[in-house]
């Protein structure tokens, strides 16, 4: 009996002295994340659709945070977010890039199940998880996760995918800016 609780005094003891060592490394090698990083990543809008060229938002926040990256790169965040990343940056709006597709409304992923064969190629592709469905099963969309990022439609052997724009409604309309310019007249 005695062995026994030699040996549980020495595991508790053991614990307590690697947990003070795991607490110690961790508040002495803390990495802290540069605030500028997560307010980009809140304006931009996580489709995780790398078309600006970085395998995601917070890698392209991170290279925008850093410099290295232009604010007119996000095709889903569109003009507005270019305004949003400008204000915060302090930089002057820039139209979007001529590397960059034109802008597109919002849109959604939809599958015809008439042609849809199961391959799971859409599954595999889509960043988000919004393509539910098995190997040789219908799949179909949860339009509410999907981004609209089109990462889906290549992949599919039979073009059975298609993007559907979103309708505008109380909850996503979104006021546009003047498309033209005002001119100021300067008093004498």
């Amino acid at each position: 009996m005695i062995a026994f609780l030699e040996a549980i005094l020495i595991m508790v003891v053991l614990a307590v002295v690697l947990g003070a060592v795991l607490g110690f490394a961790a508040i002495k090698y803390k990495v802290d994340d540069d605030p500028l990083v997560d307010k980009i990543d809140e304006i931009l809008p996580q489709t995780q659709c790398g078309q600006c060229g970085y395998p995601g938002c917070k890698p392209y926040a991170t290279a925008l945070a850093a410099g290295e990256a232009e604010i007119n790169l996000c095709v889903p965040g569109g003009e507005d977010g270019v305004r949003k990343l400008a204000d915060l940056l302090g930089k002057d709006f820039v139209p979007m890039s001529a590397e960059v597709q034109v802008e597109k409304p919002k849109s959604y992923a939809v599958i015809d199940e008439n042609l849809c064969i199961g391959c799971t190629l859409c599954l595999q592709a889509c960043p988000v998880d919004a393509i539910v469905g098995s190997a040789k099963h219908l799949h179909t969309v949860l339009v509410k996760e999907c981004t609209g990022c089109e990462l889906c439609v290549a992949p599919c052997p039979v073009n059975c995918i298609s993007m559907k724009p979103v309708p505008e409604n109380l909850t996503s309309w979104k006021w546009h800016y003047p498309v033209i310019p005002l001119k100021v007249k300067k008093q004498a």
